[in-house]
């Protein structure tokens, strides 16, 4: 190995032990990553900068726009209010209608807004009709991965991959590619889940407050308010007791659960992390002022949070665009279109792109703060991510890995490459996040497909698949993270049932890729 191959492999394994420790943001730890490498000669500042004007990472932006319009227009709350059975049933019939729309949905919207709506409804409704949340929580968050597998804008990890194909010169991915290995997954992932969440989910723990949240509110007409800190919360990283929240907010924290802990006692140690769930004591004023606000992700109070009323017309409008979009971009990517429009590339940019700026035109979502609405980290991350895997070609550390790949499948040959390459994406995205994961894995797998001597795009789809089916960690993805302090999980809740989850998704995978994109040479 060169100087250049032990930089690159020392710089990521760095990375990846930073990423892990979560001391800051994914964003800043690939950027300082990034830096290094072009300080070194690694990589030009051409290659740092190339990923911030890739079309795949500002269709991620331009969808987060979309979502919120979405969010906003109150479409998706009225829905899931209407299928929620109001009589008693069981757990599997109430999976059974819920879990396939959840799926349906996520498929064309961002996941993280699809669980910050649910989340709350579904959970007040499983109280309301007795049953416990737990056993819908994790579902939901499932149900949206699952979705976020069929198609091209399902997850923004199926777009970084797209991306990184355009720019190697390749066609990349269409809408529907992903449908023909997404949806059987779907399918046997929600029979999984509703076949066995009952036994292998937990009841629901008691709520420490409830007793109190009943006192109080009788005398004070305080109650009970559970919050999920969001990237913007300005006390991240901190001890509560150096971030003074009840002046600050108006609430006063009771317990504080985090990484499947919860902590009731020194709660002035705790040091906040995005992701925390905090039970607070609030009055009325706290969920009218900061029901809506990006501070917190999500916040339920027992009760549906008050939110202003949104005429119909913007409900119909924002459902009627999000199909315009979906359509334009699968039927612009036909030849007939492209022979017609030579001067235009309809695909997914142009409509996302046309979506938003309609979207803000009406009011959909407030234009003036749009900036608010997406998740800057996320881009950042995903930028960096292109200049990373640069790095690991131009180091030839990437054609280094893919050889060892190459050596270790042995007998089975491209077959055991398209394995081993999916299960090491799988443990590095359960492990950091998914779209490091997938700029990690991409230049292995365009090298050993090399290596090989066949076309890349059964490895592009291992790895899109993989790096967004992290179902054994809450950290593997942010939806998790979102329903364990919500549904008040342990880690463990999350392996139980989501290690099988992996497993049934990396076996259905391996086995189906091939046949749908068999290894035929380049």
């Amino acid at each position: 190995m060169n100087f250049e191959i032990i930089f690159v492999l020392l710089g990521l394994i760095g990375m990846l032990v930073a990423l892990i420790m979560d001391k800051m943001r994914p964003g800043i730890v690939l950027l300082s990553m990034v830096v290094i490498f072009m300080a070194a000669g690694i990589i030009t500042p051409r290659q740092m900068v190339a990923g911030f004007s890739n079309r795949g990472m500002i269709t991620v932006a331009l969808l987060f726009l979309v979502s919120e319009g979405i969010r906003q227009s109150g479409a998706l709350s009225t829905i899931v209010k209407k299928l929620l059975p109001e009589k008693e049933t069981t757990v599997a019939k109430a999976q059974l209608r819920l879990l396939p729309l959840v799926s349906a949905i996520s498929a064309f919207l961002n996941n993280t807004p699809v669980v910050v709506i649910f989340a709350p409804i579904v959970k007040n409704w499983a109280k309301k009709i007795g049953l416990s949340c737990t056993k819908f929580l994790i579902p939901l968050s499932y149900a949206t991965i699952l979705g976020g597998l069929c198609t091209l804008i399902g997850t923004s990890t199926n777009l970084v991959v797209h991306g990184m194909m355009i720019e190697k010169g390749l066609p990349g991915l269409k809408m529907f590619d992903l449908a023909f290995i997404g949806i059987p997954i779907t399918i046997v992932g929600l029979a999984f889940i509703i076949l066995t969440s009952k036994k292998l989910l937990p009841a629901e723990r008691p709520d420490n407050f409830e007793e109190e949240e009943t006192d109080v509110a009788v005398e004070s007409g305080l109650h009970v308010v559970e919050v999920v800190l969001a990237s913007r919360f300005p006390g991240l990283k901190r001890k509560l007791k150096d971030f003074d929240f009840k002046r600050k907010y108006g609430a006063e924290v009771k317990e504080i659960r985090q990484g499947g802990q919860v902590f009731t006692d020194n709660l002035g140690e705790v040091r906040l992390q995005q992701g925390d769930t905090l039970v607070l004591l609030a009055d009325d004023a706290f969920t009218k002022t900061w029901g809506d606000s990006s501070i917190f992700l999500m916040m339920t109070n027992g009760k549906e949070i008050p939110t202003r009323p949104v005429p119909a017309w913007k409900k119909w409008t924002a459902l009627a665009l999000l199909l315009i979009m979906i359509i334009g971009a699968t039927i612009g990517e036909l030849p007939y279109f492209q022979e017609s429009f030579p001067n235009v590339k309809m695909d997914m940019f142009f409509f996302a792109a046309v979506t938003a700026v309609v979207m803000a035109w009406l009011k959909i979502f407030p234009p003036k703060k749009y900036t608010k609405y997406i998740s800057w980290d996320i881009l950042i991350t995903i930028a960096c991510a292109f200049a990373i895997s640069a790095a690991m070609e131009e180091s030839g550390l990437a054609a280094l890995i893919a050889n060892f790949i190459k050596d270790v499948s042995g007998s089975l040959g491209a077959w055991g490459a398209l394995a081993l390459l999916y299960f090491v994406t799988l443990v590095i995205t359960e492990l950091i996040t998914n779209n490091a994961a997938a700029a990690l894995a991409f230049p292995l797998a365009l090298e050993t497909a090399q290596s090989f001597g066949i076309d890349p795009m059964p490895f592009f789809i291992a790895i899109c698949i993989a790096a967004s089916a992290g179902f054994a960690t809450p950290i593997g993805y942010q939806t998790n993270l979102i329903v364990q302090g919500a549904g008040n999980y342990k880690f463990t809740d999350f392996v139980r049932i989501g290690v099988p989850m992996d497993l049934i998704v990396m076996i259905i995978s391996i086995t189906l890729i091939p046949l749908i994109w068999p290894f035929v040479p380049a």
